[in-house]
C-alpha cells in the first residue's frame, strides 16, 4: 500500500464529522460518478477479504494524531501543578511526540495539546410541510449544531491506496470533487466544502520495537489476532445511510455497526509491519438490503507504537 498525506482547508461549516469511514463512503460515490460503476466494482473486489483498494483516516488537526485510548495509569504524568481533569480531556497529540515514549505523551500538559480547528454555533430550524409550504399545525423550532472552521484551520487525511487498483491522480481528483461538492449532511446547501492545501507522501514515523498499533479511524478489530488483554479502545456506533442516487430509493438506512473508535490501541506481535488494521464490512446484503453489494470501511490506517503493559 502506498501512503498519501492530504491536507485540506475547510471552506464552510461541517454538519457531519469527517471520520475515516464516512470519508471513504463519499469518496466511493465520487469515484463512481467520475469513473463509472464498473470501475468502482473492480476496485472493491476483495474488499471484505482483507484487500482494500484504499483506506482513509479521520480528517484530523494538521500535525496531530488521536490521543491513545489507554488507561491513565499507563501514562507518566507530572503531579506537580497538574490538572488531571484537563489532562483527561486531551484529544490530540502532536505528531512530533511519536519520537518519544507513549507514556510521556501527557506528561507536559500545555496549550500545545489543544489545537483550535472548529468553533460550534447553533442555528434554529423548523419542519416544513412541503404540500402547503407552511409549518403545518404548529410552530416547533429545533436547534442544530454546526461546526465552523477557525481561521486558517487545516486538517490532515492519511490515505493508503493499492496502486494496482487505483492510481494517485484518480484519488486526488476524487478528493477535489468531494471538496467542491461538499462532504456529508447539508452538502446540497453548502456544508462540508474544502480545498486541498498540500499533498505529500505520508512519512509518519513508527516507533522502534513497536508492539501495538494506534488507529487513525474507526475500525472493526474482531478476529484480527490482537491480544485482547493488552488492547484498549472505546466503542463507536455507526447508524449509516446511503448517499448519491440511493437516497431516491426510499430505503436509505443501512444496518447499524459497532466499531472501535479512532485512537484505539491494538496489541500484536507484528505491529511494525502493519499499515492498517481491521476488516471490510458488508457485501452480499449483510449491510444493506437496498443495495446488497454495499460495504463499509472497517479498516483504519495505523501508527506502530510501543506500549508498556
Amino acid at each position: 500500500m502506498q501512503k498519501l498525506l492530504i491536507t485540506i482547508e475547510p471552506k464552510s461549516y461541517f454538519a457531519t464529522a469527517p471520520k475515516g469511514d464516512t470519508l471513504f463512503g463519499q469518496l466511493c460515490w465520487m469515484l463512481r460518478n467520475a469513473k463509472g460503476e464498473d470501475f468502482l466494482t473492480q476496485a472493491l473486489s476483495g474488499y471484505v477479504e482483507g484487500e482494500p483498494f484504499m483506506v482513509l483516516s479521520d480528517a484530523m488537526p494538521s500535525g496531530f494524531v488521536p490521543r491513545p485510548n489507554l488507561p491513565m495509569e499507563l501514562f507518566d504524568i507530572c503531579e506537580e501543578n497538574s490538572d488531571r481533569k484537563a489532562i483527561k480531556k486531551i484529544k490530540w497529540i502532536p505528531s512530533e511526540y511519536l519520537q518519544t515514549p507513549v507514556a510521556d505523551w501527557l506528561k507536559h500538559h500545555s496549550e500545545k495539546l489543544k489545537p483550535q480547528v472548529w468553533k460550534s454555533t447553533t442555528t434554529t430550524h423548523n419542519s416544513i410541510d412541503r404540500r402547503t409550504s407552511t409549518t403545518g399545525n404548529g410552530f416547533a423550532p429545533y436547534a442544530v449544531e454546526q461546526q465552523w472552521p477557525e481561521d486558517g484551520a487545516r486538517l490532515d487525511i492519511h490515505l493508503l491506496f493499492n496502486s494496482e487498483k487505483i492510481d494517485r491522480e484518480t484519488i486526488i481528483s476524487a478528493v477535489i470533487d468531494m471538496g467542491s461538492f461538499g462532504f456529508g449532511k447539508d452538502a446540497a446547501i453548502g456544508a462540508g466544502k474544502f480545498t486541498i492545501s498540500s499533498i505529500s507522501d505520508d512519512i509518519m514515523q513508527k516507533q522502534p520495537d513497536a508492539n501495538a498499533m494506534l488507529t487513525l479511524a474507526p475500525s472493526a478489530p474482531q478476529m484480527q489476532g490482537f491480544d485482547n488483554d493488552k488492547s484498549f479502545y472505546t466503542l463507536f456506533h455507526r447508524f449509516g445511510r446511503h448517499g448519491g442516487w440511493a437516497v431516491q430509493t426510499g430505503k436509505v438506512y443501512k444496518n447499524p455497526l459497532l466499531l472501535a473508535d479512532s485512537g484505539a490501541v491494538f496489541y500484536c506481535h507484528n505491529s511494525s509491519e502493519r499499515v492498517f488494521a481491521g476488516q471490510g464490512i458488508g457485501g452480499n446484503g449483510k449491510l444493506s438490503k437496498a443495495i446488497p453489494e454495499t460495504v463499509h470501511q472497517g479498516y483504519a490506517p495505523v501508527i506502530p507504537v510501543k506500549i508498556e503493559v
